[in-house]
């Protein structure tokens, strides 16, 4: 279970305060996959950054309690861009404490960046990047991933490799899933979280929360 206990997140602008989050208590259980809905600059991406650790609250506690949790799955990963891809898959099987012959074997196979796997990250296109980082992603078993905008990439054939192994991951694992698609979010979400003016609202049904994000999509039109 994910607890967030009276947190609060907020960024300095150059107009003021952004809130993203005020003083939020909420539980966050195994057993069913959310989706983060708001419209943009609502704090989604924010808000798995929070969930995953990489990002610290303003105030409060957000407490991961006997749960694994990935790093946010996305275009914009945190890679050292002058390592190799072999070198930051080194290091983040050393901090997961995992065999480093055994992920790299994976995530080289499964990435398919050939050559490149030993060049730094930094000359990589973005599908590079997210290959990569999908690929990293699946070589741990998470209890929950965290997605940001993303679930497959490259071509078809590609595409039908991740869905298999995501699809896989998730007979065991949940998700918590940022996507401005909502077919792909009805695909892999039975519930929903809408973030709004710093206040985050949870509905048992993934469908009322797109109903209100659709709602305040249109208002802000």
């Amino acid at each position: 279970m994910i607890r967030f206990q009276s947190v609060t997140k907020r960024y300095p602008t150059k107009t003021g305060t952004k809130s993203i989050l005020e003083n939020a208590t909420f539980e966050i259980a195994r057993g069913r996959s959310l989706a983060v809905l708001g419209v943009n600059g609502a704090g989604k991406s924010t808000f798995l950054r929070l969930i995953s650790g990489s990002e610290l609250p303003t105030r409060g506690r957000i407490v991961r309690d006997g749960v694994s949790v990935s790093w946010p799955l996305g275009f914009a990963e945190p890679f050292h861009g002058s390592l190799s891809a072999r070198d930051n898959v080194k290091f983040t099987s050393r901090v997961y404490g995992r065999r480093i012959d055994e992920v790299t074997d994976y995530v080289r196979d499964f990435a398919e960046l050939g050559a490149h796997f030993d060049e730094p990250v930094k000359t990589y296109s973005s599908g590079m990047r997210a290959r990569l980082a999908f690929g990293l992603s699946m070589a741990f078993n998470f209890d929950f991933y965290l997605v940001d905008e993303i679930t497959a990439v490259g071509d078809a054939r590609f595409k039908a490799k991740c869905a298999k192994v995501f699809s896989e991951r998730l007979e065991r694992s949940d998700i918590i899933m940022v996507s401005h698609s909502m077919g792909t979010i009805r695909t892999f979400c039975t519930a929903g979280c809408v973030l709004r003016d710093g206040h985050i609202e949870f509905f048992d049904s993934v469908d009322d929360a797109i109903d209100l994000y659709d709602r305040l999509t249109r208002d802000k039109a």
